[in-house]
Order: structure tokens, then C-alpha cells, then sequence
């Protein structure tokens, strides 16, 4: 038998280059002498930018030193640091990266810290015990310390394969899939904007920024990284993270990022209504509410995601809807700013109550239902309808039903009645829809709130005497039709009391 020896020795080095025992040594000899910690002190090169002629990849590259940052370990979690530091002694090259770098840079405290790593989610599980891989567009490790978790992403890469195992887009460029690994280079030119493209190194705690991240975190401005129709079709909550991003740092969104927002916002549509939810709270939950809205009705984001109430905010921009769109956001802001608890049940309620009330106004004219009837009737029509761009949960769905139900019991239980309505779970926050709407419409609705604000406040002394004096049922004597009285009758002629009924006569 005749043996080829180049084939044999590239059969060898194909089974080196697997072994992952190999493959750890030969990346931790390559950390050691080509990315050590300088101990001399930084150059000028480490600290002006890079140009994109001097980076490997597309953006440019600026290298900020430990003395030139203030971001500290102390500032980092401990969990966080457990994972970064195990990663680099095995090995690989690990970075804290994006809002957690951002924030500590702005001296905000981060409410997470995310992790990218040269190292695959099946190496990451190798190495912790309590890594669970998640996700299916891009597969994350999950490292889970009790309530707290690490999210480890490994190195994005450029889309070069046909494979729709590793990466896929539908026809409008949205990314269906994205397990495409790369280099750090590469990974940076993948984030969204240059602010969140901050890397910090376990290795030697400098910082790399890419495509000017630091000078626009520096300026207040926003920019997103690459093209930004591309990226925006690539994943559309692109769009709403740039409002988001830019009302929590009060940033401004650059012009040529925020150009082809208005455009491609009903790419929105086509985003799982799952998602879409967990961007509802970041967006409506975190304390700025109502300067989301206001820019998310500027670049037309707002209506793909309700398109009921953006139906009524067309036909009458200043009226009723909008003045109840910014008093629920102003009333949330509000309590998230005092640490009081809010929830989607009350925020969902209150922001579907007129799309729910012209419904079932609809439903009363075509079927001949009472407006009451009507009301129960367009209740699962309209919440329905929301889940298809919103996926509403049930224990959220259900109380906002609830919520919606009490509205129409205010009125008929004044009096009396109040004290029972008062024991309903649901009360207080139908209680707090009803002042809102009061404060909204006026007249007769805004005398029932302040009704009903009398009679919460009051003590119990007080509220029986509210009850009482406000009852709008009279009693029933007063309504009762009066009886005409007959004359008494004349006695019989025999003296005899006379009968209850009189004789009838009989035929001749």
C-alpha cells in the first residue's frame, strides 16, 4: 500500500486543529505574547484613534488606557468579573461590552452587564456548570448566579455562507438568523450604535472604541453604525432603540441616522408580537414615558404598534385620546420617579379605553345591544386585536378587562352600593382610570370622579354619611304613584256592613 505523505500530514493537522485541548493552548500562547498588559506607559498610538487603514476592520479603532477611563472593577459585579476572568485564563479573549461599559462611562449604574467572548456557547458551557445556551436568531450562553444573570455573546461575524442553519434574512433584509461568529473587529461593526460599541478588556482594563463611540458619548449623539436603512431592515427595533437611547442619555439622534426612520417605522409590523412586548416596558417603564411617546409620534413609530388608538389620534388630533395618551404617560413617569409599583394591566386599560368605547358603540348600532351589553362585547374584540402587535400575557389581559368592567359600575353604585365596589381587587386601579378620564373629559364624568375621590378619601364616619347624602336612588314612597282614595259606601238598608264588591244585576 503506496501512503501520500501530504495527505497524511493534512489528515494530523485536521485532528490537531479539533482537539480543543490544542485549540486552548494554541489561543492562549497567541494572548500571552501578542496581547499582554503593557506595563510600560501608553504611547501616543494607544491613545489617538486608530484610522480604519490601521484596523482590520471597517470602523476606526481608538485604544483608551486604564488611566485615561474611569471605569473601575469595583463598579463591575462580581459575577460579571467571576465570568470574564475565567474566560481569559482559559484562554480566550474576553470583553465587558455595551450599555454596562456606556452607563459606568456616564456614571450611570448599569442595571446588567453583558459579556462577548472569541469563545463558542459550547465552549462557554464547558467551562461553567450554570450556563444554560439560549435564543435561535443568535445563540447566547446564559450564566445564572442565582437571580442574577451573565449574558455571553460570542464575536458576530459577516454574513459569507449560504447556510440557513448559521444565517437567513426574509425579503425585506430582516434577520431571521444570525449564528455567524467572527472577530472582535467584525463584532463591532455588527453593534448598533457607536456608543454601545465600547469594549472593555479583562486582560489589561483598557477600553476599545470603535467608530468614534467615545467622542459621540462625549457630544451627546447617536449614531448608528453602518448604513442605517440596511440596519434598520436588518432588525427594525433598531428604531425604537434610537428613541429609547436617546431620551434615557439625552442624546440626539444624528440626522443621516434618523432619516429613513419615518419610512421604514411599518417594518415594525413584522416584528414577533413576544418581542414586542419586552420593548413596550423598556420603552413606557423606566421613567420616560412621555418623552418616548412624543418622539415615537415624530418618526411615525407609534401607530404599528397600536393602530387602534393611532385611528382615533388621526381623526381628532387634540381631542379626548390624546389628552388621555399624555395624562397616563405623564401619571407613569410620575410613579416610576417615586418608586411606586406600576403595572401593564392599569397602562393597557387606560390606553385602549377609547379604542374600547368607539367599538363597542360600533357593536351597539349594527347588532341593537345596549351600550352596556356592547360594552362586554367589544372588550376581547379590542384586547384581541392589540395581541396581534403586542403580546398582551393573560395575567396582565385579564385584570385590564376587569379594569374596563368596573368603569361601568362607577355611576349605578354611588350611594351605598360604593361600599361593596370598593372590595373589588381591581378597584383601586379602575378607581385611579376614573379620575384620569374625569381629568379628561369634564363635565358630568369629572363630577362622578370628584364623587368618588370625596367618598376614597373620607373615613369610614364620613363615607357613610357621603353614601347617603350622594345616593341617586330615591326612595321608593316618593316614585310611588299615588292612589286615588274611594268614598266610603252608604251601610246596607237592613244596617248590614256593605259588601267588598258590588252586586251584579241580574239579566232580565
Amino acid at each position: 500500500m503506496v501512503y501520500d505523505s501530504r495527505q497524511i500530514f493534512n489528515q494530523i493537522t485536521d485532528h490537531i486543529s479539533r482537539c480543543p485541548i490544542f485549540r486552548r493552548i494554541s489561543q492562549f500562547c497567541k494572548q500571552l505574547f501578542e496581547d499582554a498588559p503593557k506595563t510600560t506607559a501608553p504611547t501616543q498610538a494607544q491613545t489617538e484613534p486608530t484610522t480604519p487603514e490601521q484596523s482590520s476592520g471597517a470602523l476606526s479603532l481608538e485604544l483608551v488606557p486604564r488611566d485615561a477611563h474611569t471605569v473601575s472593577r469595583k463598579q463591575i459585579s462580581e459575577n460579571a468579573l467571576k465570568v470574564l476572568y475565567r474566560l481569559n485564563k482559559s484562554g480566550f479573549k474576553a470583553y465587558l461590552v455595551g450599555g454596562g461599559v456606556r452607563d459606568l462611562l456616564l456614571g450611570i449604574e448599569p442595571k446588567d452587564f453583558d459579556v462577548v467572548t472569541s469563545a463558542t456557547p459550547e465552549e462557554i458551557k464547558k467551562l461553567f456548570r450554570n450556563c444554560r445556551v439560549v435564543g435561535r436568531r443568535f445563540r447566547l450562553a446564559h450564566i445564572v448566579f442565582g437571580r442574577d444573570v451573565i449574558e455571553v455573546a460570542t464575536f458576530r461575524g459577516h454574513h459569507g455562507e449560504n447556510n440557513e442553519k448559521v444565517s437567513k434574512a426574509n425579503a425585506e433584509g430582516r434577520l431571521l438568523r444570525d449564528n455567524v461568529y467572527g472577530e472582535i473587529d467584525e463584532d463591532a461593526e455588527r453593534r448598533d450604535f457607536t456608543v454601545n460599541a465600547l469594549y472593555y478588556d479583562i486582560s489589561d482594563y483598557s477600553i476599545r472604541s470603535y467608530g468614534g463611540g467615545m467622542s459621540d458619548l462625549k457630544a451627546g449623539t447617536l449614531r448608528l453604525i453602518g448604513d442605517p436603512e440596511t440596519r434598520y431592515r436588518e432588525d427594525p427595533v433598531r428604531m425604537l432603540r434610537a428613541v429609547r437611547f436617546a431620551t434615557k442619555l439625552n442624546m440626539t439622534i444624528e440626522p443621516i441616522t434618523a432619516a429613513p426612520i419615518k419610512q421604514l417605522a411599518p417594518l415594525l409590523k413584522d416584528i414577533p408580537a413576544a418581542r414586542m412586548y419586552e420593548e413596550i416596558l423598556k420603552l413606557f417603564f423606566a421613567g420616560k414615558a412621555l418623552a418616548n411617546f412624543e418622539l415615537m409620534q415624530e418618526y411615525k413609530l407609534f401607530e404599528p404598534l397600536f393602530p387602534q388608538v393611532a385611528a382615533l389620534l388621526k381623526d381628532d388630533p387634540k381631542g379626548a385620546p390624546m389628552k388621555m395618551l399624555q395624562a397616563i404617560m405623564k401619571s407613569t413617569d410620575q410613579r416610576v420617579n417615586e418608586d411606586k409599583p406600576v403595572t401593564p394591566s392599569f397602562f393597557y386599560a387606560a390606553i385602549l379605553w377609547y379604542p374600547l368605547r368607539q367599538r363597542a358603540e360600533d357593536i351597539a348600532l349594527e347588532s341593537g345591544l345596549t351600550l352596556y351589553d356592547a360594552f362586554f362585547a367589544a372588550m376581547g374584540d379590542v384586547m384581541e386585536q392589540q395581541c396581534q402587535t403586542i403580546s398582551i400575557p393573560r395575567r396582565f389581559s385579564t385584570p385590564a378587562k376587569d379594569i374596563w368592567q368596573l368603569q361601568l359600575r362607577f355611576d349605578r353604585s354611588q350611594g351605598t352600593r360604593a361600599f361593596k365596589l370598593m372590595e373589588h381587587p381591581k378597584f383601586r386601579a379602575a378607581y385611579d382610570l376614573l379620575l384620569l378620564r374625569g381629568e379628561v373629559e369634564a363635565g358630568n364624568l369629572a363630577k362622578s370622579a370628584a364623587w368618588w375621590q370625596q367618598f376614597v378619601e373620607a373615613d369610614e364616619t364620613e363615607r357613610l354619611a357621603i353614601a347617603r347624602g350622594g345616593s341617586k336612588s330615591p326612595s321608593r314612597n316618593r316614585n310611588a304613584t299615588q292612589r286615588r282614595r274611594r268614598p266610603p259606601r252608604a251601610p246596607n238598608a237592613d244596617g248590614s256592613a256593605p259588601t267588598s264588591a258590588p252586586k251584579v244585576k241580574a239579566a232580565e
